[in-house]
């Protein structure tokens, strides 16, 4: 949650939509009303309880290694990410 909203900040930082002394407004804006938008899908989760909870061990097969693809392809995309930006410097340097 925090960091979306990190990303959305250094986002409008860096391609300059917002400048450096509203920052910290937007930031906290935007720290306050990302949990508004979770709740709508924890009262969904809470009104289906009873019937998600026959379906738990599904659920559970279905979200773990969702889960950890997400992991792994992000980590691999930074890594990837990373050591291009690297080259990138070397190259320059040479």
């Amino acid at each position: 949650m925090y960091f979306s909203s990190s990303v959305l900040s250094f986002s409008a930082l860096s391609k300059t939509v917002c400048n450096l002394f509203i920052f910290p407004f937007k930031v906290k804006f935007l720290t306050g009303i990302f949990p508004l938008l979770f709740v709508p899908a924890a009262a969904g989760v809470m009104e289906l309880w009873a019937e998600m909870g026959e379906m738990l061990l599904p659920i559970v097969i279905a979200i773990i290694p969702v889960t950890v693809l997400v992991l792994v392809s992000a980590g691999r995309t930074t890594q990837a990410l990373t050591s291009r930006r690297a080259a990138k410097k070397e190259a320059e340097h040479d």
